[in-house]
Protein backbone atom coordinates (compact mmCIF):
# COMPACT_ATOMS: atom_id res chain seq x y z
CA UNK A 1 0.00 0.00 0.00
CA UNK A 2 1.13 3.53 -0.65
CA UNK A 3 0.18 6.86 0.79
CA UNK A 4 -2.35 8.62 -1.38
CA UNK A 5 -1.29 11.86 -2.99
CA UNK A 6 -3.39 14.78 -1.87
CA UNK A 7 -3.96 16.82 -5.00
CA UNK A 8 -6.99 18.63 -3.67
CA UNK A 9 -5.12 21.25 -1.70
CA UNK A 10 -5.23 24.75 -3.13
CA UNK A 11 -2.13 26.49 -4.43
CA UNK A 12 -1.82 28.79 -1.37
CA UNK A 13 -2.11 25.78 0.94
CA UNK A 14 0.55 23.93 -1.05
CA UNK A 15 2.83 26.93 -0.73
CA UNK A 16 2.33 26.86 3.03
CA UNK A 17 2.91 23.09 3.18
CA UNK A 18 6.12 23.42 1.15
CA UNK A 19 7.31 26.23 3.40
CA UNK A 20 6.67 24.09 6.52
CA UNK A 21 8.57 21.14 5.03
CA UNK A 22 11.53 23.20 3.82
CA UNK A 23 11.91 25.23 7.02
CA UNK A 24 11.79 22.11 9.19
CA UNK A 25 14.42 20.43 7.02
CA UNK A 26 16.51 23.61 7.06
CA UNK A 27 16.33 23.62 10.86
CA UNK A 28 17.87 20.13 10.97
CA UNK A 29 20.62 21.07 8.49
CA UNK A 30 21.40 24.32 10.29
CA UNK A 31 21.70 22.55 13.61
CA UNK A 32 24.48 20.32 12.28
CA UNK A 33 26.58 23.16 10.88
CA UNK A 34 25.71 26.04 13.22
CA UNK A 35 27.52 24.37 16.12
CA UNK A 36 30.79 23.97 14.18
CA UNK A 37 32.04 27.56 14.37
CA UNK A 38 30.97 27.81 18.02
CA UNK A 39 32.97 24.74 19.15
CA UNK A 40 35.92 26.64 20.71
CA UNK A 41 33.55 28.76 22.83
CA UNK A 42 31.49 25.71 23.81
CA UNK A 43 34.69 23.97 24.87
CA UNK A 44 35.74 26.94 27.01
CA UNK A 45 32.28 27.41 28.56
CA UNK A 46 31.61 23.79 29.53
CA UNK A 47 35.13 22.44 30.01
CA UNK A 48 35.31 19.87 27.20
CA UNK A 49 38.64 18.23 26.46
CA UNK A 50 39.93 18.29 22.88
CA UNK A 51 38.90 14.67 22.29
CA UNK A 52 35.59 14.77 24.17
CA UNK A 53 34.54 17.83 22.14
CA UNK A 54 33.86 15.52 19.19
CA UNK A 55 30.98 13.95 21.12
CA UNK A 56 28.95 17.14 20.63
CA UNK A 57 28.63 16.03 17.02
CA UNK A 58 28.89 12.27 17.53
CA UNK A 59 26.09 12.13 20.13
CA UNK A 60 23.79 13.88 17.67
CA UNK A 61 24.74 11.94 14.53
CA UNK A 62 24.77 8.55 16.28
CA UNK A 63 21.27 9.04 17.66
CA UNK A 64 20.15 10.44 14.30
CA UNK A 65 21.56 7.58 12.24
CA UNK A 66 20.71 4.86 14.72
CA UNK A 67 17.03 5.76 15.02
CA UNK A 68 16.44 6.79 11.40
CA UNK A 69 15.33 3.44 9.96
CA UNK A 70 12.98 2.65 12.83
CA UNK A 71 11.52 6.17 12.76
CA UNK A 72 10.89 5.94 9.02
CA UNK A 73 9.08 2.64 9.51
CA UNK A 74 7.04 4.15 12.34
CA UNK A 75 5.84 6.85 9.94
CA UNK A 76 4.40 4.17 7.65
CA UNK A 77 2.49 2.58 10.50
CA UNK A 78 1.49 5.55 12.66
CA UNK A 79 1.15 8.32 10.04
CA UNK A 80 3.67 10.83 8.73
CA UNK A 81 1.93 13.93 10.07
CA UNK A 82 1.79 12.44 13.55
CA UNK A 83 5.48 11.48 13.41
CA UNK A 84 6.40 14.88 11.97
CA UNK A 85 4.78 16.63 14.93
CA UNK A 86 6.37 14.21 17.40
CA UNK A 87 9.82 14.73 15.90
CA UNK A 88 9.33 18.49 15.86
CA UNK A 89 8.37 18.47 19.54
CA UNK A 90 11.35 16.34 20.61
CA UNK A 91 13.79 18.35 18.50
CA UNK A 92 12.51 21.71 19.76
CA UNK A 93 12.52 20.79 23.46
CA UNK A 94 15.98 19.21 23.12
CA UNK A 95 17.25 22.40 21.44
CA UNK A 96 16.16 24.36 24.50
CA UNK A 97 17.97 21.84 26.72
CA UNK A 98 21.17 22.17 24.65
CA UNK A 99 21.01 25.96 24.84
CA UNK A 100 20.73 25.88 28.64
CA UNK A 101 23.41 23.17 29.15
CA UNK A 102 25.68 23.81 32.15
CA UNK A 103 27.81 20.63 32.13
CA UNK A 104 29.41 18.27 29.63
CA UNK A 105 26.97 15.45 30.49
CA UNK A 106 23.96 17.77 30.15
CA UNK A 107 25.11 18.91 26.72
CA UNK A 108 25.77 15.40 25.39
CA UNK A 109 22.46 13.94 26.62
CA UNK A 110 20.54 16.86 25.16
CA UNK A 111 22.38 16.52 21.82
CA UNK A 112 21.54 12.80 21.70
CA UNK A 113 17.85 13.52 22.35
CA UNK A 114 18.00 16.20 19.67
CA UNK A 115 19.37 13.57 17.27
CA UNK A 116 16.42 11.30 18.08
CA UNK A 117 14.05 14.17 17.25
CA UNK A 118 15.85 14.77 13.96
CA UNK A 119 15.60 11.05 13.11
CA UNK A 120 11.83 11.16 13.63
CA UNK A 121 11.46 14.45 11.76
CA UNK A 122 13.74 13.94 8.73
CA UNK A 123 12.03 11.00 6.95
CA UNK A 124 8.62 12.59 7.49
CA UNK A 125 9.64 15.81 5.69
CA UNK A 126 10.31 14.05 2.38
CA UNK A 127 7.35 11.70 2.78
CA UNK A 128 4.96 14.63 3.37
CA UNK A 129 6.39 16.37 0.32
CA UNK A 130 5.67 13.30 -1.81
CA UNK A 131 2.16 12.89 -0.45
CA UNK A 132 1.16 16.55 -0.92
CA UNK A 133 2.62 17.24 -4.38
CA UNK A 134 1.47 15.34 -7.45
CA UNK A 135 4.04 13.38 -9.45
CA UNK A 136 5.36 15.38 -12.39
CA UNK A 137 6.56 18.99 -12.71
CA UNK A 138 4.92 20.01 -9.43
CA UNK A 139 6.78 17.41 -7.38
CA UNK A 140 9.99 17.90 -9.37
CA UNK A 141 10.10 21.59 -8.42
CA UNK A 142 9.34 20.80 -4.78
CA UNK A 143 12.07 18.16 -4.61
CA UNK A 144 14.53 20.56 -6.27
CA UNK A 145 13.84 23.14 -3.57
CA UNK A 146 14.24 20.41 -0.95
CA UNK A 147 17.64 19.44 -2.33
CA UNK A 148 18.81 23.06 -2.56
CA UNK A 149 18.05 23.58 1.14
CA UNK A 150 20.87 21.18 2.09
CA UNK A 151 23.54 23.22 0.31
CA UNK A 152 22.19 26.58 1.42
CA UNK A 153 21.64 25.41 5.00
CA UNK A 154 25.20 24.14 5.44
CA UNK A 155 26.66 27.41 4.15
CA UNK A 156 24.34 29.66 6.16
CA UNK A 157 24.83 27.56 9.29
CA UNK A 158 28.59 27.98 9.32
CA UNK A 159 28.37 31.75 8.93
CA UNK A 160 25.38 32.16 11.26
CA UNK A 161 27.04 30.03 13.92
CA UNK A 162 30.10 32.27 13.79
CA UNK A 163 28.03 35.46 13.98
CA UNK A 164 25.98 34.26 16.95
CA UNK A 165 28.96 32.81 18.85
CA UNK A 166 31.04 35.96 18.31
CA UNK A 167 28.43 38.69 18.74
CA UNK A 168 25.89 37.12 21.14
CA UNK A 169 26.38 33.57 22.44
CA UNK A 170 26.70 30.07 21.02
CA UNK A 171 23.52 29.27 22.99
CA UNK A 172 21.40 31.56 20.81
CA UNK A 173 21.83 29.22 17.84
CA UNK A 174 19.84 26.60 19.73
CA UNK A 175 17.32 28.95 21.35
CA UNK A 176 16.07 30.16 17.96
CA UNK A 177 14.70 26.66 17.31
CA UNK A 178 12.05 27.20 20.01
CA UNK A 179 9.89 29.88 18.28
CA UNK A 180 10.51 28.27 14.88
CA UNK A 181 9.45 24.85 16.17
CA UNK A 182 6.26 26.21 17.76
CA UNK A 183 5.32 28.09 14.56
CA UNK A 184 5.95 24.99 12.43
CA UNK A 185 3.83 22.81 14.73
CA UNK A 186 0.90 25.24 14.54
CA UNK A 187 1.22 25.48 10.75
CA UNK A 188 1.35 21.69 10.43
CA UNK A 189 -1.81 21.19 12.47
CA UNK A 190 -3.63 23.77 10.33
CA UNK A 191 -2.38 22.98 6.79
CA UNK A 192 -1.06 19.42 6.66
CA UNK A 193 -3.32 16.37 6.45
CA UNK A 194 -2.46 12.99 7.90
CA UNK A 195 -1.14 10.37 5.46
CA UNK A 196 -2.60 6.90 5.06
CA UNK A 197 -1.52 4.48 7.79
CA UNK A 198 -0.26 0.94 7.08
CA UNK A 199 -0.29 -2.22 9.10
CA UNK A 200 3.10 -3.68 9.98
CA UNK A 201 5.59 -4.63 12.65
CA UNK A 202 8.49 -2.74 14.21
CA UNK A 203 11.90 -4.36 13.93
CA UNK A 204 12.90 -3.32 17.44
CA UNK A 205 15.66 -5.92 17.71
CA UNK A 206 17.30 -4.58 14.55
CA UNK A 207 17.01 -0.99 15.74
CA UNK A 208 18.45 -1.72 19.19
CA UNK A 209 21.37 -3.88 18.03
CA UNK A 210 22.39 -1.53 15.20
CA UNK A 211 22.27 1.62 17.35
CA UNK A 212 24.01 0.03 20.35
CA UNK A 213 26.64 -1.59 18.11
CA UNK A 214 27.57 1.63 16.35
CA UNK A 215 27.59 3.56 19.62
CA UNK A 216 29.95 1.01 21.19
CA UNK A 217 32.26 1.14 18.16
CA UNK A 218 32.48 4.95 18.10
CA UNK A 219 32.86 5.13 21.89
CA UNK A 220 35.70 2.61 21.78
CA UNK A 221 37.58 4.52 19.08
CA UNK A 222 37.16 7.92 20.79
CA UNK A 223 38.06 6.44 24.20
CA UNK A 224 41.25 5.05 22.68
CA UNK A 225 42.36 8.62 21.96
CA UNK A 226 42.50 9.27 25.71
CA UNK A 227 43.25 5.87 27.23
CA UNK A 228 45.01 3.94 24.45
CA UNK A 229 44.11 0.86 22.42
CA UNK A 230 45.15 -1.58 25.16
CA UNK A 231 42.79 -0.02 27.74
CA UNK A 232 40.24 -2.52 29.06
CA UNK A 233 37.23 -0.27 28.44
CA UNK A 234 38.40 0.39 24.88
CA UNK A 235 38.73 -3.33 24.14
CA UNK A 236 35.43 -4.24 25.80
CA UNK A 237 33.61 -1.52 23.88
CA UNK A 238 34.99 -2.56 20.50
CA UNK A 239 34.36 -6.26 21.23
CA UNK A 240 30.77 -5.46 22.23
CA UNK A 241 30.29 -3.51 19.01
CA UNK A 242 31.39 -6.51 16.93
CA UNK A 243 28.97 -8.83 18.77
CA UNK A 244 26.06 -6.39 18.47
CA UNK A 245 26.62 -5.64 14.78
CA UNK A 246 26.88 -9.35 13.95
CA UNK A 247 23.63 -9.88 15.87
CA UNK A 248 22.07 -7.05 13.85
CA UNK A 249 23.01 -8.67 10.52
CA UNK A 250 21.76 -12.05 11.75
CA UNK A 251 18.47 -10.48 12.84
CA UNK A 252 17.97 -8.68 9.53
CA UNK A 253 18.42 -11.98 7.66
CA UNK A 254 15.62 -13.57 9.69
CA UNK A 255 13.25 -10.69 10.49
CA UNK A 256 9.83 -10.77 8.87
CA UNK A 257 9.93 -7.01 8.21
CA UNK A 258 13.58 -5.91 8.59
CA UNK A 259 14.45 -2.23 8.84
CA UNK A 260 17.40 -2.92 6.52
CA UNK A 261 16.68 -5.72 4.00
CA UNK A 262 19.97 -7.44 3.23
CA UNK A 263 18.96 -7.90 -0.42
CA UNK A 264 19.82 -4.22 -0.86
CA UNK A 265 23.50 -5.25 -0.72
CA UNK A 266 23.21 -7.96 -3.40
CA UNK A 267 24.19 -5.42 -6.07
CA UNK A 268 27.93 -4.65 -5.83
CA UNK A 269 27.49 -1.15 -7.29
CA UNK A 270 24.87 -0.21 -4.74
CA UNK A 271 26.80 -1.76 -1.84
CA UNK A 272 29.88 0.11 -3.03
CA UNK A 273 27.93 3.36 -3.08
CA UNK A 274 26.89 2.83 0.56
CA UNK A 275 30.47 2.13 1.63
CA UNK A 276 31.85 5.03 -0.42
CA UNK A 277 29.25 7.39 1.06
CA UNK A 278 30.13 6.35 4.61
CA UNK A 279 33.84 6.93 3.93
CA UNK A 280 33.18 10.17 2.05
CA UNK A 281 31.23 11.68 4.93
CA UNK A 282 33.79 10.27 7.36
CA UNK A 283 36.51 12.19 5.56
CA UNK A 284 34.49 15.39 5.22
CA UNK A 285 33.35 15.72 8.84
CA UNK A 286 36.96 16.14 10.00
CA UNK A 287 37.33 18.96 7.49
CA UNK A 288 34.55 21.00 9.09
CA UNK A 289 35.32 20.03 12.69
CA UNK A 290 39.06 20.69 12.65
CA UNK A 291 39.38 23.47 10.08
CA UNK A 292 37.27 25.82 12.18
CA UNK A 293 39.53 25.11 15.18
CA UNK A 294 42.62 25.71 13.02
CA UNK A 295 41.33 29.05 11.74
CA UNK A 296 40.49 30.24 15.25
CA UNK A 297 43.31 28.63 17.24
CA UNK A 298 46.23 29.03 14.79
CA UNK A 299 45.30 31.77 12.31
CA UNK A 300 43.67 33.88 15.03
CA UNK A 301 40.23 34.24 13.40
CA UNK A 302 37.24 35.05 15.56
CA UNK A 303 34.12 32.81 15.12
CA UNK A 304 32.56 35.21 12.60
CA UNK A 305 35.70 35.30 10.47
CA UNK A 306 35.96 31.51 10.70
CA UNK A 307 32.41 31.19 9.38
CA UNK A 308 33.26 33.46 6.46
CA UNK A 309 36.45 31.47 6.00
CA UNK A 310 34.42 28.50 4.75
CA UNK A 311 32.82 30.51 1.92
CA UNK A 312 35.36 29.44 -0.77
CA UNK A 313 34.18 25.88 -0.20
CA UNK A 314 30.47 26.41 0.40
CA UNK A 315 29.86 28.83 -2.50
CA UNK A 316 31.70 26.65 -5.02
CA UNK A 317 29.99 23.56 -3.64
CA UNK A 318 26.53 25.07 -4.06
CA UNK A 319 27.23 26.35 -7.57
CA UNK A 320 28.68 23.01 -8.69
CA UNK A 321 25.75 21.05 -7.23
CA UNK A 322 23.35 23.08 -9.41
CA UNK A 323 25.23 21.90 -12.52
CA UNK A 324 25.21 18.21 -11.59
CA UNK A 325 21.94 17.25 -13.39
CA UNK A 326 23.28 18.66 -16.66
CA UNK A 327 26.76 17.17 -16.18
CA UNK A 328 25.32 13.74 -15.32
CA UNK A 329 23.44 13.64 -18.61
CA UNK A 330 26.65 14.41 -20.48
CA UNK A 331 29.29 12.38 -18.63
CA UNK A 332 27.34 9.75 -16.69
CA UNK A 333 26.81 9.20 -12.99
CA UNK A 334 29.82 6.92 -12.35
CA UNK A 335 32.35 9.19 -14.07
CA UNK A 336 31.06 12.26 -12.25
CA UNK A 337 31.25 10.44 -8.92
CA UNK A 338 34.84 9.35 -9.55
CA UNK A 339 36.01 12.83 -10.55
CA UNK A 340 34.27 14.38 -7.55
CA UNK A 341 35.83 11.97 -5.07
CA UNK A 342 39.28 12.44 -6.63
CA UNK A 343 39.10 16.24 -6.44
CA UNK A 344 37.86 16.14 -2.85
CA UNK A 345 40.74 13.84 -1.87
CA UNK A 346 43.31 16.08 -3.57
CA UNK A 347 41.89 19.16 -1.86
CA UNK A 348 41.99 17.44 1.52
CA UNK A 349 45.59 16.33 1.01
CA UNK A 350 46.53 19.91 0.17
CA UNK A 351 44.71 21.28 3.19
CA UNK A 352 46.31 18.70 5.47
CA UNK A 353 49.71 20.37 4.91
CA UNK A 354 48.71 23.37 7.06
CA UNK A 355 51.06 24.49 9.81
CA UNK A 356 51.60 27.40 12.18
CA UNK A 357 53.04 29.57 9.39
CA UNK A 358 50.51 28.75 6.64
CA UNK A 359 48.56 31.60 5.04
CA UNK A 360 44.80 31.49 4.73
CA UNK A 361 44.73 32.05 0.96
CA UNK A 362 47.18 29.35 -0.16
CA UNK A 363 46.92 27.01 2.82
CA UNK A 364 43.15 27.01 3.39
CA UNK A 365 41.08 28.88 0.79
CA UNK A 366 42.60 27.37 -2.36
CA UNK A 367 42.32 23.73 -1.25
CA UNK A 368 38.78 24.55 -0.08
CA UNK A 369 37.86 25.37 -3.68
CA UNK A 370 38.91 21.88 -4.78
CA UNK A 371 37.01 20.34 -1.88
CA UNK A 372 33.91 22.36 -2.73
CA UNK A 373 33.95 21.33 -6.40
CA UNK A 374 34.59 17.71 -5.48
CA UNK A 375 31.80 17.51 -2.92
CA UNK A 376 29.40 19.24 -5.26
CA UNK A 377 30.16 16.69 -7.97
CA UNK A 378 30.23 13.57 -5.78
CA UNK A 379 27.36 13.76 -3.29
CA UNK A 380 24.42 13.61 -5.70
CA UNK A 381 25.88 10.73 -7.79
CA UNK A 382 26.56 8.80 -4.57
CA UNK A 383 22.91 9.25 -3.64
CA UNK A 384 21.70 8.13 -7.08
CA UNK A 385 23.98 5.07 -6.99
CA UNK A 386 22.64 4.12 -3.56
CA UNK A 387 19.07 3.71 -4.85
CA UNK A 388 19.80 2.62 -8.44
CA UNK A 389 18.22 -0.63 -9.59
CA UNK A 390 16.17 -1.06 -6.42
CA UNK A 391 12.82 -2.82 -6.69
CA UNK A 392 9.87 -0.52 -6.03
CA UNK A 393 9.08 -2.37 -2.81
CA UNK A 394 12.54 -1.54 -1.44
CA UNK A 395 12.86 2.07 -2.62
CA UNK A 396 12.13 3.52 0.80
CA UNK A 397 14.45 1.11 2.59
CA UNK A 398 17.28 1.96 0.20
CA UNK A 399 16.79 5.66 0.88
CA UNK A 400 16.95 4.89 4.58
CA UNK A 401 20.25 3.03 4.22
CA UNK A 402 21.68 5.98 2.27
CA UNK A 403 20.80 8.29 5.16
CA UNK A 404 22.16 5.88 7.75
CA UNK A 405 25.47 5.59 5.86
CA UNK A 406 25.55 9.40 5.85
CA UNK A 407 25.02 9.81 9.59
CA UNK A 408 27.17 6.90 10.72
CA UNK A 409 29.94 8.05 8.40
CA UNK A 410 29.93 11.35 10.25
CA UNK A 411 30.25 9.61 13.61
CA UNK A 412 32.88 7.05 12.65
CA UNK A 413 34.91 9.50 10.58
CA UNK A 414 35.00 12.05 13.38
CA UNK A 415 36.09 9.48 15.93
CA UNK A 416 38.93 8.27 13.67
CA UNK A 417 40.04 11.85 13.02
CA UNK A 418 40.01 12.56 16.76
CA UNK A 419 42.37 9.64 17.38
CA UNK A 420 44.75 10.98 14.70
CA UNK A 421 44.49 14.49 16.18
CA UNK A 422 45.21 13.32 19.72
CA UNK A 423 48.22 11.23 18.71
CA UNK A 424 49.87 14.05 16.75
CA UNK A 425 49.06 16.94 19.10
CA UNK A 426 50.39 15.12 22.19
CA UNK A 427 53.89 14.99 20.68
CA UNK A 428 54.12 18.76 20.00
CA UNK A 429 55.24 21.54 22.37
CA UNK A 430 53.12 24.70 22.63
CA UNK A 431 49.37 25.13 22.17
CA UNK A 432 49.45 26.56 18.61
CA UNK A 433 51.98 24.03 17.37
CA UNK A 434 50.10 21.14 18.99
CA UNK A 435 46.84 22.29 17.42
CA UNK A 436 48.43 22.70 13.98
CA UNK A 437 50.06 19.25 14.13
CA UNK A 438 46.85 17.66 15.36
CA UNK A 439 44.72 19.27 12.65
CA UNK A 440 47.20 18.23 9.97
CA UNK A 441 47.06 14.60 11.16
CA UNK A 442 43.26 14.62 11.39
CA UNK A 443 42.90 16.00 7.86
CA UNK A 444 45.42 13.44 6.59
CA UNK A 445 43.21 10.72 8.07
CA UNK A 446 40.26 12.33 6.28
CA UNK A 447 42.17 12.27 2.99
CA UNK A 448 42.87 8.56 3.51
CA UNK A 449 39.15 7.88 3.96
CA UNK A 450 38.38 9.86 0.81
CA UNK A 451 41.00 7.89 -1.12
CA UNK A 452 39.37 4.65 0.06
CA UNK A 453 35.96 5.98 -1.01
CA UNK A 454 37.38 6.74 -4.47
CA UNK A 455 38.86 3.24 -4.87
CA UNK A 456 35.63 1.53 -3.77
CA UNK A 457 33.43 3.73 -5.95
CA UNK A 458 35.41 3.35 -9.19
CA UNK A 459 35.93 -0.39 -8.62
CA UNK A 460 32.32 -1.29 -7.89
CA UNK A 461 30.88 1.09 -10.52
CA UNK A 462 32.24 -1.26 -13.20
CA UNK A 463 30.51 -4.34 -11.79
CA UNK A 464 27.53 -5.72 -13.71
CA UNK A 465 24.14 -5.00 -12.21
CA UNK A 466 22.70 -7.81 -10.11
CA UNK A 467 19.27 -9.12 -11.12
CA UNK A 468 16.47 -7.74 -9.01
CA UNK A 469 15.28 -10.21 -6.41
CA UNK A 470 11.71 -11.33 -6.93
CA UNK A 471 9.54 -10.21 -4.02
CA UNK A 472 6.39 -12.23 -3.53
CA UNK A 473 3.18 -10.15 -3.47
CA UNK A 474 2.12 -11.82 -0.23
CA UNK A 475 5.23 -10.72 1.61
CA UNK A 476 4.45 -8.14 4.31
CA UNK A 477 5.42 -4.69 3.22
CA UNK A 478 8.72 -3.58 4.75
CA UNK A 479 9.64 -0.59 2.62
CA UNK A 480 10.31 2.71 4.30
CA UNK A 481 8.69 5.69 2.66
Amino acid sequence: MRSRVDTSASAPHKTAILAIILISYLMIILDVSIVITGLPKIRAALGFSATHLSWIQSAYTLAFGGCLLLAARAGDILGRRRMFLAGLAVFTVASLAVGTAQTVAWMLVARAVQGVGAAILAPSTLALLQSNFAEGPERTRAVAYYGAVAGIGASVGLVLGGVLADWLSWRVGFFINLPIGIALALGTMYYVRETERHTGKFDLTGAITSTAGMFALVFGIVHAADAGWSNRLTLVSIAASVVLLVAFVFNEARAEQPIMPLRLFSDARRAGAYAARLLFLGGMVGFFFFTTQYMQGVLGFDPFQAGLGFLPMTLVNFGTALLVPRLTGRFGNARLMGVGLALTCLGMLWLSRVGVSASYVTGVAMPMVLIGIGQGLALSPLTVAGVAGVAEEDAGAASGVVNVAHQLGLSLGLSISVVAFASASSAAVGARLALAHGVSAALTAGAAMLAAAFVIAVTTARKPAAPRPRIEPAQPEGAIR
